[in-house]
């Protein structure tokens, strides 16, 4: 019973250690990619005030975006389903934001500068 308790506690605590974002400790970057090409990089953790800007795709379409220290969110949009302003504001690299009528795409990064683009690209890919 004893070793029962003690598996099943330190189950639950490999759950919970493994569904914590795991904070990248010099914050991170932002990139704003629209239509595939990264238009901008915006580091968050350098920021002292929030400020927006507003990104236009080639049809006119455009949205607005808040970047605050450490997040980064999508206020406004004039696409008809709005999901990425619903998304709110992220502060980790977990899951992106996406407006995709706009083919945009905002995620964040690690901003450690020891880290390589080899490090960051994917170890195996699926379909």
């Amino acid at each position: 019973m004893f070793f029962a308790v003690l598996l099943l506690l330190l189950g639950l605590g490999s759950i919970i250690a493994l569904c914590l974002p795991a904070k990248a400790p010099f914050g991170y970057i932002a990139e704003i990619y629209q239509s595939g090409r990264l238009i901008r990089k915006i580091p968050l953790n350098e920021l002292e005030e929030p400020y927006t800007l507003i990104i236009k795709d080639e049809n006119g379409g455009s949205n607005e975006i808040e970047v605050r220290p450490g997040s980064i969110g999508i206020l406004s949009a004039d696409c008809p389903d709005h999901i990425c302003v619903s998304q709110g504001f992220i502060s980790d690299s977990r899951l992106p934001i996406t407006c995709l009528p706009h083919r945009l795409v905002i995620r964040l990064r690690p901003a450690q500068s020891h880290i390589s683009s080899d490090d960051l690209a994917p170890d195996i890919l699926t379909y």
